[in-house]
């Protein structure tokens, strides 16, 4: 892991925030998945990352959106 990466290390950082708060670890890996790939589009590295990291957080993200 690039500690000195702000993308990677934010995304990090909200995945063991989201974990306990959410009471539980799937909630908070997805809300990582999702933040990290955002955050890489957000920062103009969205090709840095492999496309089903891109199509799993588009997935979690309807999954959030359309099913709650």
């Amino acid at each position: 892991m690039e500690w000195n990466d702000p993308t990677e290390s934010i995304a990090a950082f909200l995945t063991l925030i989201i974990m306990p708060l959410a009471v539980s670890i799937t909630e908070g890996v997805a809300f990582g998945l999702m933040s990290f790939a955002l955050l890489k589009v957000a920062w103009g590295r969205g090709r840095d990352v492999h496309p089903l990291i891109h199509i799993f957080a588009a997935l979690f993200l309807a999954r959030y959106m359309f099913l709650r």
